[in-house]
């Protein structure tokens, strides 16, 4: 009995030992597993500024060859596509060329990557490594649209007005995601005991601001009686401002200034940044024509334009959360940072986005050198665009703003308004044209 009572002993002990074992592999695995993911996850979200360089690349190649290509490379045309003088491979043609080689570059990447949805996932190696093979392929898909036809790159360049319209809307409604959750940070919380201090000065500051730019705008812009569509602009966005001002403080929405005053700001920089758009050769624009090499203002302004550009594709795209409607999905530890299809398609829509901006959203644009998104073309898209921002703020955002998945609920109504507006602002476009 007492031998048998002692194996009985030993095997219990070599039984713990062996589950100790086990369950020490299996922490060791638990942990190699957490540092493989967060060694994946950490390199996925380098891939995005490597991508983003690239845009910004394709970005200036798209600036050299509309301003400086036919002088500096007259023989590197294929003459079928571009014309015996390579006409077709420059300047408006030849945005359009870069653009078409990004838009194929990043609509490649986007359908690839657009099912993935673990770090370990093949797709996800194809996202974040193998950068010789996709810079290769970057420079193929750049170089091919040279050796199209010129009727077809005008083709391309119709298709193009639609997807930069698309890319507003996606912009917008990241904008507007940004201001809720902005509006939710700042303004009071019981459970954090948060003061409304701090959100009443971020209200008055905002503003201010909008107030001041409102006022500043009519010596600036205004200044003549003959400037009628200005007068009209600055009048028009300061009645826009004073509406959301009063459905920020109705009964209903009990929510405060800050989330209308971000808004305004946004819209009278819209506003600005319209009036600014307008050719140089207009009776109310106090801006000096810029000569054929630009001063250092122009030029300073001109890469600063690039870089929003750049980084207003990056935000967006990056922003996937935001067109999401469920919200109530538990993040994996295994699940990707972020949705790779939609960065990539984001940035095919920004490539179309870039090239209206270089062409000032017309197809027959001679655009100066060193500008960048002037033109009556230029300046209505943003009139409109700066208008349906506002009619959709007051008529969605304050009416959810108090509950936070509310303003996903309603994402099926703010697109049908968006698909009634995109018209009206290509539209605007078209006829500036």
């Amino acid at each position: 009995m007492r031998v048998s009572r002692g194996a009985q002993e030993a095997t219990a002990v070599v039984s713990r030992h062996e589950n100790t074992e086990v369950v020490s592999q299996e922490e060791v695995s638990l942990e190699q597993k957490n540092v493989d993911y967060s060694a994946e996850r950490k390199q996925t979200l380098q891939a995005r500024y490597t991508y983003g360089t690239i845009f910004l690349i394709t970005n200036l190649m798209a600036w050299f060859v509309r301003d400086y290509g036919q002088k500096l490379l007259p023989q590197l045309h294929y003459p079928t596509a571009c014309g015996t003088e390579g006409h077709d491979c420059f300047r408006t043609l030849g945005v359009l060329r870069v653009s078409l080689g990004c838009f194929i570059f990043f609509f490649i990447m986007f359908l690839t990557t657009s099912k993935t949805r673990k770090l370990f996932e093949v797709r996800n190696t194809w996202h974040s490594r193998w950068w010789a093979f996709k810079f290769f392929l970057f420079a193929v898909s750049v170089t091919v649209p040279f050796f199209f036809s010129p009727d077809f790159i005008q083709l391309y360049g119709e298709f193009a007005r639609v997807g930069a319209g698309i890319f507003l809307i996606l912009q917008l409604v990241s904008v507007i995601q940004f201001i809720h959750w902005w509006n939710n940070y700042w303004m009071p919380d019981k459970e954090r005991k948060q003061s409304c201090s701090l959100g009443l000065l971020m209200s008055t500051i905002f503003y201010i601001a909008s107030i001041c730019g409102i006022v500043s705008m009519y010596p600036l812009y205004a200044h003549r009686p003959l400037c009628i569509l200005n007068i009209f602009f600055i009048t028009w966005t300061a009645i826009l401002l004073i509406v959301m001002m009063v459905v920020s403080l109705h009964s209903k929405v009990n929510r405060g200034l800050l989330s209308s005053g971000i808004m305004a700001s946004y819209i009278v920089f819209l506003c600005w940044s319209a009036i600014r758009s307008e050719p140089a050769t207009s009776k109310c624009n106090t801006q000096k024509p810029v000569n054929g090499n630009g001063d250092w203002t122009t030029i300073v302004g001109f890469l600063i334009a690039i870089c929003a550009v750049v980084m207003a594709t990056f935000s967006t795209g990056i922003d996937s959360q935001s067109f999401q409607f469920r919200k109530d999905e538990v993040q994996q530890e295994d699940d990707i940072p972020y949705t790779y299809g939609f960065f990539h398609l984001v940035f095919s829509l920004g490539a179309m986005y870039f090239a209206m901006l270089f062409i000032s959203w017309n197809l027959n644009n001679s655009a100066r050198k060193w500008s960048i998104d002037v033109g009556w073309a230029s300046t209505w898209v943003k009139i409109v665009n700066e208008w349906f921002a506002a009619t959709i703020y007051c008529k969605y955002f304050h009416a959810c703003v108090s509950s936070s998945n509310c303003l996903h609920r309603n994402f099926g109504k703010i697109f049908i308004i968006l698909g009634i507006c995109f018209p009206l602002q290509l539209y605007g476009s078209m006829i500036s044209s």
